[in-house]
């Protein structure tokens, strides 16, 4: 086969060649060929791009690219060589003989573009493609086709006009009805109105057993006890259901439930995929950060805004338990994607990141697929290519980080309290002293070429550009000539800085991070101490490659390049370097990523010192040289300086020293020095992204400047410094967005009634569907706003509606006129979903842990969960007792009895999951190890409490159903517990025999829907 294929491959490469001369050859002597057509093109080879690569244009690309299309897509036309050859707005899209370099093979290998849109080629028609550009891509000679010249046009305003969504909400009264005495709330009203236009009747009210279980696992996700559903039916109160509702959204299991509807969103999981399946270290912060945000009924414009810019917010939300800093656990859904371990093409990775996460964040928030316009102006919304790219901006214009949020408010406090303490000292030391050495007439200046090659300078950087992870650095760097607390073998003495340079502070000393248990490390950075030690330089461009630091100290240098993390391997090696010494350069070499966006991170080895003093980029040995022999001079002028202090001055400053020291050390028993860890966002230098020419990371074009969508805020935002995402958090909850409002009440409209007023919930564009009730959803969005954004409050008026109250049982007149049920004249029975289902039979196990957040359980394996990064270990098949949304989410390793009940994939946002009946979900229920076991314990729990035979079926029907079980059940039950002895050849009484039944209320209909 080897043999074979070389054979092959030398005959292509030799006939390529022979194609290229003749090209060449013909070229030269006519000068031009007709149609762009192959010049004496070997008839075989002509015969082939008839039968085999015209079809092939035809069918996939002529539509779109072709004479016949009304406008041409990206200014490319495949109908005829010449074209091809000329190329489009990215370039020439043919080279003869040359398949790998053909813009068109990579289109349809799907390697940069990804053409045929509608979905990838046939491996041999892709075969095909290559092999006739290898040949010298041959086309007749025949008379060219019209150039097409119309391109796409693209309207904003036409578009924004048209289309409902981008339109002002409206604050419509409730309509006039006929049967005025069925609405209990103006809800009721906007229902009853259609029905009534339409001649249907709504349906009558549930049963009051459907209803309270509809309640159960609406609000909180698990049945009733068969306890709690005997108190409920027992009482005649009629405030019952409004006393029961509220109990409900008081539970702590409210949170749990509500929240995974929130995780669909952001596509949490633990882990990122790809190959080897590596760790989100501390994912499950974030998802016990939106349990407690529900629970505690955070107002939706403050819990967006969280998400968005939580670390910027001047006044963050503190726990009222513990008091650590809540809102900047928001920013971590930003880092819950996949991620590609040490990629190829690194630029086209952050480009691939960011634009999941700007997918994730414009379906979650605004209910638009603002990613549709990564390579060209959406072709339905009003998105243009330049808000993808100004979206990006906020993304470049950030960074990732495992934040101690546990110590940052408090430590942030203590750091405030030492760099005025150390202001104040250094101004006593200065009091002491006739006048500051003139430090810039005592160095030598530095010539052009070697001060052009500094990219990173701490004589001269400040806020904001002055950054860190954590406080360890001080507020600014330290400039030659500070006075500075020292500590000596004789004790604390004060001495004048050297350099000018960022120091890290000993104050700091015996900070611990704690990160919750690993099940798949990777990378060169997780054994470095970083979070809350590490100083982050700006970002620069890489222009020559030969990256330098001046450093003094030890620790590690990491040059994060194009945001890229995720390094395990040797393809990206020498990004992360050792520091180890006094005086050094380390340097690093980033020849392969000239023309990146880096920024340098510098953190110490545990308890020890770091200095930093500037970073170069193309400096020679020559160069460096200069550079230490102008930090040596300034040096020794400080030094010449100090020695002359007379002994009278040096005896304050041995006063000042010890009082400098016993205030330092009182301060420092208030640090906080523990701390768990969570993903979080942080601010990097403010950078707008340029606009990539149809998408190609490798075709930069225009800067564009960071806004939001251009047909909601036309205007720039002003963005003083930093990323600007808090400005962006506040144009996502302004007044005049018609978006986010909307969309988060038709979600929980579509969580409450099985289906959105918006069918469509993640995309409100001109692909989704219109609202069926548009002024319903406006009247919600306006009664939201004005009663705080409060979620618990929204959910309690759907529930207590009369709508919602309604059975979903209706007359065949009603199914009729409406099949779809689009006018609600029923409330459609629903599946419960795969968490609710293992949840429940939780309950009724009496195995159940009630214990909310703290780290995942990891996922149980099967002997078929195999592959790269399999999890050494597997978790206990009941996952602890733990409700399911505690239960690790490993994307390579997902649960089969969750995803065989459509439990999503979290790839991106899914905010209406499939609801699906299948074969699968029956044989799980049948045979599920699992299910057996939970059944089994139900089981002894009915035998341990009950011993008639009656009382025990009564009570299981209660635990599984809400209701007691009817006469006629109650007999079919006797008699299956009957046979089900005989066949077992036991008694009645058997522990075996009773899980039989068990096993089998459980597959019933009833148990797994909600009417």
């Amino acid at each position: 086969m080897t043999i074979i294929g070389a054979a092959g491959a030398t005959a292509r490469l030799a006939s390529s060649l022979v194609v290229s001369v003749a090209m060449a050859s013909c070229c030269l002597a006519n000068d031009i060929s007709v149609a762009g057509e192959t010049p004496s093109a070997d008839p075989v080879d002509l015969e082939f791009f008839e039968k085999e690569v015209r079809p092939l244009l035809a069918e996939h690309c002529f539509e779109c690219h072709g004479s016949q299309s009304e406008t041409l897509q990206a200014g490319l036309q495949v109908d005829n060589r010449a074209s091809l050859l000329e190329g489009g707005d990215s370039g020439a899209a043919l080279i003869p003989g040359d398949a790998d370099g053909s813009l068109i093979i990579e289109a349809v290998r799907y390697e940069s573009y990804e053409m045929p849109p509608e979905g990838k080629l046939a491996d041999e028609e892709i075969e095909a493609l290559s092999r006739w550009v290898e040949m010298g891509a041959p086309w007749p000679d025949e008379v060219a086709p019209t150039p097409v010249t119309s391109r796409p046009t693209f309207d904003l305003d036409d578009r924004k006009t048209n289309h409902w969504a981008w339109q002002a909400i409206e604050s419509p009264e409730p309509p006039q009805v006929q049967a005025t005495d069925w609405p209990r709330d103006e809800i009721d009203s906007f229902i009853l109105a259609r029905l009534e236009e339409a001649g249907l009747p709504p349906a009558a009210d549930a049963d009051r057993h459907v209803l309270m279980r509809r309640l159960y696992f609406d609000l909180i996700g698990m049945p009733p006890t068969a306890d709690q559903a005997a108190d409920f039916l027992s009482q005649s109160d009629p405030q019952a259901v409004e006393n029961l509702v509220d109990e409900l959204l008081a539970s702590k299991h409210f949170g749990e439930h509500w929240a995974r509807h929130w995780l669909d969103l952001v596509r949490y999981a633990e882990s990122r995929g790809h190959e080897f399946d590596p760790d989100i270290r501390n994912a499950y912060q974030y998802r016990d950060y939106v349990i407690r945000a529900l629970n505690a009924d955070v107002p939706y414009d403050q819990f967006v805004r969280e998400q968005i810019a939580g670390d910027l917010l001047p006044a963050p939300r503190l726990n009222p338990d513990q008091d650590f800093n809540e809102s900047i656990l928001g920013t971590g859904f930003w880092f819950l994607g996949e991620w590609v371990h040490s990629p190829v093409d690194i630029r086209k990775d952050e480009s691939d990141r960011f634009d999941n996460m700007i997918d994730v964040m414009s379906k979650t928030f605004l209910g638009v697929t603002v990613a549709c316009a990564r390579c060209h102006d959406h072709k339905f919304d009003a998105i243009s290519t330049a808000d993808y790219y100004s979206l990006s901006g906020f993304l470049q214009s950030s960074d990732y980080r495992q934040v101690r949020f546990e110590s940052i408010e408090n430590n942030r406090e203590i750091s405030e309290e030492l760099a005025a303490l150390d202001a104040r000292y250094r101004e006593r030391v200065a009091e002491t002293l006739p006048n500051e050495p003139a430090l810039d007439q005592l160095s030598t200046p530095l010539d052009e070429a070697a001060a052009a090659t500094v990219v990173v300078d701490y004589a001269e950087i400040a806020s904001p550009e002055y950054m860190q992870d954590g406080f360890i650095f001080g507020e600014r760097p330290r400039h030659a000539g500070d006075a500075v607390l020292a500590r000596t073998d004789a004790g604390a003495t004060i001495q004048l800085a050297k350099r000018n340079a960022a120091t890290s502070d000993r104050f700091w000393d015996g900070l611990e991070s704690v990160s919750g248990p690993a099940t798949n490390k990777r990378g060169a950075l997780v054994k470095i101490p970083q979070s809350g030690r590490t100083l982050r330089t700006p970002t620069f461009l890489v222009e020559h490659g030969n990256v330098a630091a001046r450093v003094d100290g030890q620790g590690h240098v990491f040059a994060c390049v194009d945001s890229h993390r995720m390094i395990a391997g040797p393809l990206h090696g020498q990004v992360v370097r050792p520091i180890k010494g006094e005086k050094q350069w380390v340097q690093l070499d980033l020849n392969r990523y000239v023309g990146h966006r880096v920024h340098l991170e510098f953190t110490p080895s545990t308890d020890a010192d770091l200095s930093v003093v500037l970073v170069t980029d193309g400096a020679t040995d020559e160069m460096r040289a200069q550079l230490e022999q102008h930090e040596s001079e300034i040096a020794d002028s400080v030094a010449e300086y100090e020695s002359a202090v007379d002994s009278a001055v040096l005896e304050q400053w041995q006063q000042l020293a010890a009082d400098w020291a016993v205030e330092r050390e009182k301060l420092s028993e208030r640090v906080n020095r523990r701390s768990a860890l969570a993903i979080a966002m942080s601010d990097g230098s403010g950078e707008d992204d340029h606009i990539l020419i149809r998408g190609n990371s490798s075709k930069p074009g225009d800067l564009e400047p960071r806004h939001f969508l251009t047909a909601i805020s036309g205007e720039p935002l002003e963005i003083p410094t930093g990323s600007g995402r808090l400005q962006l958090a506040e144009a996502i909850n302004a007044a005049d967005n018609p978006l986010t409002r909307r969309v988060i009440v038709n979600r929980t409209w579509h969580h409450l009634m099985g289906r959105g007023i918006v069918p469509t919930p993640d995309d409100f564009g001109v692909l989704g569907q219109r609202p069926t009730h548009p002024g319903l959803l406006d009247y919600l969005a306006t009664e939201f706003a004005d009663e705080g954004q409060s979620l618990k409050d929204l959910i309690r008026r759907i529930v207590l509606s009369r709508t919602y109250q309604m059975a979903s049982q209706t007359d065949a007149a009603a199914v009729a006129a409406d099949p779809k049920n689009l006018l609600w004249h029923h409330r459609p029975v629903q599946r419960l979903p795969g968490e609710a289902i293992r949840d429940s039979l939780l309950v009724l196990s009496g195995r159940l842990d009630a214990t909310l957040f703290g780290p995942s359980v990891p996922v149980h394996l099967t002997p078929f969960m195999e592959g790269r990064g399999r999890p050494a270990h597997s978790g206990p098949r009941d996952g602890k007792g733990r409700r399911s949304i505690y239960t690790a989410v490993r994307r390579n390793f997902l649960s089969p009895f969750m995803t065989t009940f459509d439990t999503p994939t979290p790839f991106s946002t899914m905010g209406r999951r499939t609801v699906s009946n299948v074969p699968a979900q029956a044989l799980i229920l049948m045979n599920d190890p699992l299910v057996v076991e939970f059944s089994r314990d139900w089981a002894e729990r009915a035998i341990e409490q009950f011993d008639e035979h009656v009382e025990r079926i009564d009570w299981m029907f209660q635990s599984a159903f809400g209701r007691p079980a009817s006469e006629q059940e109650r007999a079919i039950a006797a008699e299956y517990i009957a046979a089900q002895a005989s066949a077992r050849e036991t008694t009645a009484d058997s522990i075996d025999v009773w899980a039989d039944l068990a096993h089998a209320l459980v597959n019933t209909k009833e148990f797994i829907y909600i009417p």
